[in-house]
């Protein structure tokens, strides 16, 4: 039988970070460990990107299932390609294929579910509609995530300033700190919604983009502030679009730089978006802060991942490949 999930008390770290009001508890697997030991998850992104690759998603998914040291699941976003469809019946189907993990599935939403839906192959939606629909059914209760046995994390729709956000999230895992940050690919929204019927609409596209960033940089402080207050060996941030010097992520990326420099310990900034494995150490010219794009646009190679607090780099992988038959 399947690890089961056992809430244990966080509200100390929780509410001393203005996540959530005092006496809420925030939970962990019953397995999460001692705080020096391991913990080993699974790393994804920009897949499945088609239809061929939902064909043989569940393949991934029964070897990450059999995999019996990863304890839960992590997915960079773009849970689609570009040119398909963005109706609710594609998100329905891949919120239940997600709900196939048996370990807590945890996403950070992607350009091509919201943003790029405005192409015409992908439906002409409008971006901020698809958006509220990312997040009635791939978030459909704040604070817990997807999997068969489901995770209970900070949220920080929990925070009033910030109350759309469910999806940006934090948790601990043996004392390192995890937070997923909502930035996109498409200059992370600032790209015009070109191919919506009738036009772009930049006084609300640009609304969007500034109420966003301004949630995204409260997270990574409330990430690192946490990381901070409880002595975390490490810190991973996962985004689906790296944060470059350009207009889009140009605040985001400083923000990332000078919170990981000032915290001196092992920073992972985790990415998808470009469909290429890469990895670069001291990444902004910061030596703790290193970049981890994961493979994209394939339903058979996945990275594994484990965060040791009993080592230098506390962060280490390596690349995986589906077997097919």
């Amino acid at each position: 039988m399947r690890r089961h999930l056992l809430a244990v008390a966080l509200a100390a770290t929780a509410v001393a970070a203005g996540l959530v009001p005092a006496g809420t508890a925030i939970a962990t697997p019953r397995d999460a460990g001692p705080d020096g030991s391991a913990v080993t998850f699974a790393l994804l992104g920009d897949t499945p990107y088609g239809d061929a690759q939902r064909a043989v998603f569940p393949n991934l998914v029964d070897t990450i299932n059999a995999d019996t040291d990863v304890r839960f699941v992590l997915h960079a976003g773009d849970v689609k390609n570009g040119s398909s469809t963005c109706d609710d019946a594609r998100f329905a189907d891949l919120a239940q294929l997600f709900g196939t993990f048996d370990d807590p599935f945890v996403l950070t939403p992607g350009d091509n579910e919201w943003t790029d839906c405005h192409r015409m192959a992908a439906g002409g939606y409008l971006p901020t509609e698809r958006l509220d629909a990312v997040r009635r059914v791939f978030f459909p209760d704040p604070g817990r995530t997807l999997g068969r046995h489901q995770l209970r994390v900070a949220t920080q729709a929990s925070d009033q300033r910030h109350r759309e956000y469910r999806e940006n999230v934090l948790f601990t895992r043996n004392r390192v700190v995890f937070a997923t940050v909502h930035v996109v690919g498409s200059e992370n929204d600032l790209a015009p919604w070109s191919q919506l019927p009738g036009g772009d609409r930049p006084d609300l596209r640009l609304a969007e983009f500034e109420a966003r960033r301004a949630a995204a940089l409260d997270w990574i402080d409330t990430a690192f502030a946490t990381a901070e207050r409880t002595h975390a060996p490490g810190v991973l941030l996962l985004m689906q679009a790296e944060p470059t010097e350009t207009p889009g992520f140009a605040e985001i990326r400083q923000r990332i730089t000078e919170r990981s420099r000032s915290y001196g310990k092992p920073v992972l900034l985790v990415h998808g978006d470009e469909h290429i494995y890469e990895v670069e150490p001291a990444y902004a010219g910061v030596p703790n802060l290193t970049r981890l794009e994961t493979f994209g646009d394939t339903a058979t190679q996945w990275l594994r991942v484990t965060a040791n607090p009993r080592t230098p780099n506390v962060f280490s992988w390596t690349t995986q490949t589906v077997t097919t038959t």
